[in-house]
């Protein structure tokens, strides 16, 4: 879906020569031009407009003077650096450009009239005047001679040609000639030739030069002939195969007897077919119209691109015509009064260039005097067909889109004959021929831009441009090939042949950077002042993207908004990562036609020309995210699920946002079908990390990092989910919600069962609700029948229990019977009998606690067997003989795990003094084990025998506190918070009134650490982040004061985490002074000083030295007061301290590798000494150090190393 566009018309007229010219060639290494015409042979610089060599064909009589010479075919031969002249007099002549010598290399008697050299120019055939045609080798060496018109062989007969030694013998050199002939000798005996036939032979070589063929007219491809023929009521150019089958056709746009072919041309690469054509009946005048038109093929159909028409004047009529053999879209053209032409075409898609939802995708394709537009927004139409066609009166050559927003449906044609046509939805809204381009040649006319209506549509002629309808003119220094304009910006921006990009403002121009090259060989190359990549084919700006096809088969799609130029080529030339939504296998040789606005539909059409739509993933994630931060749930749901999108995304993309939005998001989908898919879709990933990574300029949120207020993601999405759905309309979203429940981490299958029962017992009275057995007919599909008959087992409803059962493919012999039993026991007991089925054993001890003190060693032996003591204490009074038992139990259990000091606490508190006393002697624990054994109370002789056996551990307890009496020395180990010493003293000296009066007051004030280790948390966190900002604004300082002083400025030191000694040494005399001074201080101000220093004050230049110190401080131990609570039955408030503490302490551990780093330690001495080298002390003076301390702060530039083998928790909280 491709249309020519000029790039560049170079017109030279400084040529002048006497004559005509005849023949035409390309001299391929310089891009001159060499021209033969009766007197003499040029060559000629079009670009230069100098003629660089000429010499004369009549000086040395190889034409005659008068001028009635005739030359049959010129050749640029660039290995003999010659040029090879054919004259109809039969003269072959070799003119040597670099000599400048002529030379006549051979000459047949009866005359030449075709003269053809094969495409590698090994060969050379030759058609005689005695119709023969005569094969030589590049060194005019005879191959073979054979006649035209055969009477031996009869017509259609195949012949064998070889020369040489028969192992290098070609068969079949003429099987095409010979069978081309039949052909034309049916043509010939049905009809004589018309009357304006030139009878000039034409001959054509294959692309690969494995073939010829010779006819009256005829052109080569890669595999067909070309040659026109009459109809009765058409004139067609036909294509035949080798085997002279017709292989395709097209007819020419003019009435039968209007028009004449002079000449077929195809292009080097065969893409364009050029057909000269020649009015038949001459005007008033006598001169007839000449037209060039160029065709090209796609999906099997041929369009008229290009038309040119010359008029009737003779001079401006071609008199030679050629492509480019190096580049294909150049054509050469010389007219009759020797004025010189060149075109550049090249290759472009007329999209419209909206990006809005108004916008239709349209694209826009030249045919003949039609344009064809296809409405990508509504459908997708292979070509040649398409959404509606614009018929004009003349044939098209350019077509162009409006720029201007809500107005790019709107389509500007312009024809052959320079008249303007303005289309709006298909419909001609104006018609118009500027008086500005009546005197310009049509044939200059190569890019026009549609902006803000009528007034400024801007033409361009090669070196000039023209800013509304001929209302100004504007030089430009070099050649325009393209132009654009953006909409947001309404910038206008030209590109010029050289590559380069000049930015306009209404007739002032200035230089930008960025432009593309397009190469000769159909590869594009992008260019950012910098050459970004060469393997590109194709590519399309759409937003903030950047789309483009490549020669190794991919599309990428990339985030020009995120990517430098530097990170733009570095994508271009890597390879595709894992998940990487930027690139897409594409077939070989796709081509991006447009990208449908507010969409993810991306228009490829393949090198055969069907076309092919693809979502690129890039794309579809981007116009998802646009749809997701709309709140348009229902375009994003739809579209993710037609392409395949994991559905998390939804809420992964920003789950604040979906979680304040949930109503919003069930009223738009609005389906039972889409909920379910959504909530079994839900899983843990999140999808914005591994499947779809965010963009760096997308605003997406972690799932991760918020929304779920420390749940999992999915219990959280099923639970908002649910809660509205039941706030909604719980009867229709019945199924969602059962869904809910069984999608969350720990699947709630008794609730659901619940809910099924509520449906049995209270129908839903809802058109459309879902009943029990269509609820229960759901369960079963998302869960396995035999699991859900266990968790409806664990409901106790034995009805509920029979409805499952039924739908399972249980024999009712297996649970009958079972089911019966249970009926026939008591409630607390049959429901610790279903427990203990279902394995739940903590409901089964629940349950069977409530069944008596007969049921007590059952319930006993199963806390034994389970080790459920914990829970079990907590379901007896701690003052019944049950929960003492249970105690001792639990000591015993203790012991054997080698927790003795625990299992003499619950032995203490429950009573079992001497057991007490024996677990504490074994662990060693003194002051437990002495106030165990002055409360029992132990004799004096056996507490003597007790205080020896642990004098080795006992050595120096009591301390300071003896210089105190008894009362207040405890008094002062409460309030130091040493309550194993002070637990001690008080059975030492019988003061257990202390215990109510001052103990446990002070543990239950001790509790306050909760609230306590909240605000610790929070001054950690905070301090945190604090010396994370001090760290990074000091290394930017110090980086600056370097830049500016050197590395030996004085300040430096103190903004960075790094000071070398060397730079500590060079301290100026400010510095060095203040610290004399400090130093003879009285010890008072040495002391505020010090203080100072350790000052939090944001922006103080110690501030990472007091924000460690602070870090510091937080750390504490409360082991001994979570003993404390235990031995004094507060297990509760205990357990709570005990979880506080161990987040805490989860939060310092991970963050001692960011306050402490590497850095800190390493930094702290130069690495000098023997084995150093010059590299190893220069790399140690350019490492960051962290900032002088006085030596005794040194111990904090030490991270604290947590106590892993410290066991502080107590196994007996939870």
């Amino acid at each position: 879906m491709r249309n020519l566009k000029l790039l560049k018309c170079l017109r030279s007229l400084e040529l002048q020569s006497p004559g005509c010219p005849q023949c035409l060639s390309v001299r391929t290494d310089t891009g001159s031009l060499l021209i033969a015409s009766q007197f003499s042979i040029t060559e000629y610089d079009p670009r230069t407009g100098q003629v660089l060599n000429e010499v004369s064909l009549t000086a040395e009589d190889y034409l005659p003077e008068d001028g009635e010479g005739v030359l049959v075919g010129i050749q640029d031969l660039p290995e003999q650096e010659s040029v090879c002249v054919a004259t109809a007099r039969g003269d072959v002549i070799l003119y040597n450009l670099s000599t400048n010598q002529l030379e006549c290399v051979g000459t047949v008697d009866s005359g030449l009239t075709a003269m053809s050299w094969s495409p590698d120019q090994e060969l050379v055939t030759f058609c005689t005047g005695q119709e023969t045609i005569i094969l030589m080798t590049k060194d005019f060496e005879p191959i073979t001679e054979v006649a035209i018109h055969q009477d031996e062989f009869g017509e259609g007969k195949f012949i064998t040609v070889g020369w040489g030694k028969k192992e290098t013998h070609t068969i079949g050199l003429f099987n095409m000639l010979m069978h081309y002939n039949y052909i034309f000798h049916i043509y010939k005996d049905v009809q004589p030739a018309l009357l304006w036939d030139d009878h000039r032979p034409r001959i054509t070589w294959r692309g690969d030069g494995q073939l010829f063929a010779v006819s009256a007219i005829c052109s080569q491809t890669g595999s067909l002939i070309a040659s026109t023929q009459r109809h009765p009521n058409k004139h067609s150019v036909v294509f035949m195969e080798k085997n002279g089958l017709l292989h395709g056709d097209f007819t020419l746009p003019f009435a039968k007897d209007q028009a004449k072919v002079k000449e077929l041309l195809w292009n080097s690469d065969s893409t364009v077919l050029a057909v000269w054509l020649e009015d038949m009946n001459p005007g008033d005048d006598g001169n007839p119209n000449t037209y060039i038109q160029l065709w090209t093929v796609g999906n099997y159909h041929w369009y008229l691109k290009q038309s040119l028409h010359f008029g009737r004047d003779p001079l401006k009529a071609p008199a030679c015509v050629c492509w480019d053999p190096e580049k294909p879209l150049r054509l050469h053209l010389l007219s009759q009064g020797w004025a010189s032409y060149t075109y550049d075409w090249g290759w472009c898609t007329d999209r419209s260039p909206g990006d809005d939802s108004q916008d239709s995708a349209n694209v826009a394709v030249i045919d003949g005097d039609k344009v064809l537009v296809t409405t990508f927004r509504q459908c997708v139409v292979p070509p040649p067909m398409c959404s509606y066609e614009l018929q004009l009166p003349a044939a098209v050559n350019l077509v162009t889109f409006h720029s201007q927003t809500q107005r790019t449906n709107e389509l500007a044609a312009l024809t052959a004959d320079c008249r303007l046509h303005i289309y709006s939805q298909g419909v001609l809204t104006r018609k118009l021929q500027d008086k500005g381009t009546k005197n310009k040649s049509h044939l200059s006319i190569h890019s026009f831009l549609f902006l803000h209506g009528l007034e400024t549509l801007i033409p361009f002629w090669g070196k000039n441009f023209v800013c509304g309808v001929i209302s100004s003119q504007v030089q430009v220094e070099g050649h325009v090939i393209s132009l654009c304009h953006s909409l947001k910006s309404d910038t206008l921006a030209l590109q010029l042949e050289d590559g380069q990009i000049r930015r306009v403002h209404w007739g002032e121009c200035f230089s930008l950077c960025i432009c593309v090259e397009v190469k000769e060989d159909e590869c594009l190359s992008l260019w950012c002042c910098l050459q970004v990549a060469s393997n590109i084919s194709s590519f399309v700006v759409y937003g903030e993207f950047l789309l483009l096809t490549t020669h190794a088969h991919t599309c990428r799609c990339l985030h020009l908004t995120t990517m430098s130029i530097r990170d733009l080529k570095a994508a271009l030339s890597s390879e595709a990562t894992q998940n990487d939504e930027s690139v897409r296998k594409v077939e070989r040789g796709s081509r991006i036609v447009t990208v449908v606005p507010q969409d993810t539909k991306l228009i490829l059409q393949m090198p055969r020309g069907n076309l092919e739509t693809i979502h690129h993933r890039a794309l579809v994630l981007a116009q998802l995210r646009k749809w997701l931060d709309d709140l348009k749930f229902r375009d994003a749901f739809e579209c993710m699920r037609k392409l395949r999108i994991n559905l998390n995304l939804i809420y992964d993309h920003n789950p604040s946002v979906f979680l304040g939005n949930v109503e919003t998001f069930l009223k738009q989908i609005d389906s039972t079908n889409y909920i379910n898919l959504f909530l079994t879709e839900l899983k843990e990933e999140d999808t914005t990390k591994t499947m779809y990574p965010c963009p760096m300029s997308a605003a997406c949120q972690s799932a991760s990092g918020s929304g779920g207020g420390g749940k999992k993601k999915v219990d959280t999405v099923c639970d908002a989910l649910r809660s509205s759905m039941e706030t909604l309309d719980p009867q229709k979203f019945c199924l969602c919600i059962l869904t809910s429940h069984v999608k969350k981490t720990t699947p709630e299958l008794e609730v659901a069962l619940q809910k099924v029962r509520e449906l049995r017992v209270n129908p839903p009275t809802a058109k459309n609700a879902a009943s029990a057995e269509e609820a229960l007919k759901y369960l079963l599909f998302l869960v396995n029948v035999n699991e859900l008959y266990e968790h409806s087992l664990g409901t106790y409803d034995f009805d509920l229990v029979l409805m499952v059962a039924e739908k399972s493919q249980k024999d009712p012999k297996e649970y009958l019977p079972f089911l019966n039993m249970l009926k026939t026991l008591e409630p607390n007991y049959q429901r610790y009998t279903i427990d203990k089925h279902l394995k739940r054993y903590k409901k089964a001890l629940h349950h069977l606690s409530k069944c008596g003190e007969e049921h007590f060693t059952e319930a006993l032996n199963l806390v034994k067997d389970q080790r459920l003591y914990i829970e079990a204490m907590q379901l007896y009074p701690s003052d019944s003989p049950q929960h003492k038992v249970l105690s001792v139990a639990y000591a015993e259990h203790l012991m054997e795990q080698q927790q003795a000091e625990q299992a003499g606490l619950l032995l203490w508190r429950c009573g079992e003094m001497a057991c007490a006393l024996q677990a504490f002697v074994s662990c060693t624990s003194w002051r437990h084990a002495l106030a165990v054994a002055t409360h029992i109370p132990l004799p004096p002789e056996q507490l003597a025998q007790l205080a020896r056996d642990l004098a080795g551990i006992v050595e120096g307890w009591g301390g300071a506190v003896h210089v105190l009496d008894c009362e207040e020395a405890i008094s002062a180990l409460i309030e130091g918070c040493a309550w194993e010493e002070a637990l001690r003293l008080i059975y030492l000296y019988s003061r257990q009134d202390i215990t109510e009066t001052h103990l446990k007051p002070a543990l239950l004030e001790g509790i306050t650490n909760v609230a306590f280790l909240e605000s610790q948390k929070a001054l950690f966190t905070r301090h945190k982040n604090r010396l994370a900002v001090v760290r990074e604004q000091k290394a930017k300082a110090r980086l600056e004061l370097i830049d500016e002083d050197g590395p030996d400025c004085a300040d430096a030191e103190l903004y960075s985490e790094a000071s070398s000694v060397l730079t500590g040494s060079r301290i100026g005399s400010k510095y060095s002074q203040s610290n004399s001074r400090i130093s003879t201080r009285s010890s008072k101000n040495r002391r505020k000083a010090e203080g100072k220093k350790h000052s939090l004050k944001e922006g103080s230049p110690f501030e990472d030295i007091a924000l460690l110190h602070a870090l510091i401080q937080i750390i504490h131990v409360i082991h001994s007061l979570l003993k404390a609570l235990v031995l004094f039955q507060f297990d509760m408030l205990a357990s709570n301290l005990q979880a506080h503490y161990s987040e805490l302490l989860q939060l310092m551990e991970k963050g001692i590798p960011e306050i402490w780093n590497e850095g800190l330690q390493q930094g702290q001495t130069l690495i000098t000494g023997p084995n150093s080298t010059a590299n190893s002390i220069m790399a140690s003076f350019q490492q960051p150090r962290p900032s002088r301390v006085h030596q005794q702060d040194a111990e904090i530039l030490i991270p604290p190393k947590m106590r892993q083998s410290v066991k502080w928790k107590l196994c007996i909280l939870k």
